[in-house]
């Protein structure tokens, strides 16, 4: 059988595959084609093949570039995902690349906009998270910040940089530079990749405006034309895969880039950049157990008490700010057990709420089961927060504030951006 790496041709009745062979699994063998994609050929329908060869990688030299005085300086923290990976010819499988040497044979065009700082934080999916490597990264930006860095890029997978976008625009409190996320939804093998376009628009955007404060660089549409710059504490992934996947929820994009043209466009107020101002971090408890509930049809109070042993619950709510709480029929019996469960863990820890529906703001005034979770105690009432932004807040107040009463009276505050002051009709699904 074929070695990893090995380049074959593989013949069917209609078709003749050519690529690097990856891995031979039961019923078929995987190689990757030249176009980037990997594609499994069913063992029952291979009528011939043979190996052409074995492709060997490009030499790369490690010359460190020399830095321009001239130009500003990006200090770029890595933790992963495909933003700054590319294929490895000796398997055909996609590997990380992080040096500064890396960065600039990858992005070549950076060399025009900034001196580049890189270094690796961590290398892990972004699903893996844990609020500890929030502390890790609040410090790892504070130290390049005083070290002199213009701007700080950092780049993650994109499944879970809302929470981090969040978490960072809480931990870093008086941030004077941009630190943009950057991810990317395709790797750097595909032909339909993002991720220089993302990366390209971060730099460029951190390089001619005075933007300042944490912010996610994704892009506009499928088309390689814009990127935006999104609000940390406003914006959600909203597709598993299309390269436009974030969106800004209840708020608009805080500016447009546009590479090729060399142009910024803001669309809405931002904090100015005051490299003299001193970050104060207020970081998590990494010990902390914070819950999120999602309410549903054929609900068990069990499903609630559940967290009852953690330090904080987030409960996304039906429609305006509704659970299912009230007996109505014969059937209903188990949703008054609902609310008890809600007032028994409300009692115990701080219960929060936020939409379900994503978009629009929470008012528990208006119908009964509202105002059942309010006398209960529950807290987050005309707020607006994603359901991760509300998750990320209550760990940070948990984690700094100690009074019951001071942590929802910051939870319905607006501290980062992340409640609207007013429900505006060209925030929903711009």
């Amino acid at each position: 059988m074929f070695k990893q790496g090995e380049l074959v041709e593989i013949s069917t009745s209609t078709q003749v595959f050519k690529g690097v062979f990856i891995k031979e699994e039961k019923d078929f063998l995987v190689i990757k084609l030249g176009s980037g994609y990997n594609i499994g050929v069913a063992k029952r329908n291979i009528k011939s093949k043979k190996s052409t060869g074995r492709v060997s990688p490009p030499k790369e030299e490690a010359k460190k570039e020399k830095p321009n005085p001239k130009l500003p300086l990006i200090s770029i923290l890595h933790t992963g995902g495909t933003i700054a990976s590319k294929v490895d010819y000796s398997t055909g499988a996609v590997i990380a690349k992080f040096t500064e040497a890396d960065i600039l044979r990858l992005f070549p065009e950076i060399k025009e906009l900034a001196n580049i700082k890189s270094t690796l934080v961590r290398n892990m999916q972004s699903e893996m998270i844990r609020f500890a490597h929030y502390n890790i990264l609040a410090r790892a930006v504070k130290q390049e910040a005083e070290k002199g860095a213009d701007g700080i890029i950092l780049t993650q997978g994109t499944d879970t940089i809302p929470y981090t976008s969040t978490a960072l625009a809480f931990a870093l409190e008086g941030i004077g530079i941009p630190v943009i996320i950057v991810g990317s939804q395709r790797s750097s093998d595909r032909g339909s990749t993002d991720s220089a376009m993302n990366l390209l628009s971060a730099v460029h955007f951190m390089v001619k405006s005075d933007f300042s404060g944490v912010a996610i660089c994704m892009h506009e549409n499928p088309e390689d034309e814009t990127c935006l710059v999104l609000p940390a504490c406003k914006t959600r992934k909203m597709h598993t895969s299309r390269r436009d996947a974030f969106r800004p929820i209840n708020a608009l994009p805080i500016a447009r880039i546009n590479v090729k043209k060399k142009k910024i466009e803001f669309i809405s107020e931002y904090a100015k950049k005051d490299k003299k101002k001193k970050i104060n971090l207020k970081l998590f408890n990494e010990k902390l157990k914070v819950g999120l509930v999602k309410p549903h049809i054929q609900m068990f109070a069990s499903e609630i008490l559940t967290y009852k042993h953690f330090d904080g619950l987030v409960i996304e709510l039906l429609g305006i700010g509704h659970v299912p709480s009230m007996k109505v029929d014969e059937f209903t019996k188990e949703n008054e057990k609902i609310m008890k469960a809600i007032e028994h863990v409300a009692k115990r820890m701080p219960v929060v709420v936020a939409p379900q529906t994503i978009y629009g703001r929470i008012n528990m005034n208006i119908y009964t089961p509202g105002r059942q979770l309010m006398d209960a105690g529950v807290i987050g009432n005309y707020t607006d927060m994603t359901p991760e932004t509300a998750f990320i807040k209550l760990a940070w107040l948990l984690s700094n504030y100690k009074k019951r009463e001071e942590i929802k009276e910051l939870f319905e505050k607006n501290l980062r951006g992340e409640i609207s002051d007013r429900s505006e009709k060209e925030h929903f699904l711009i």
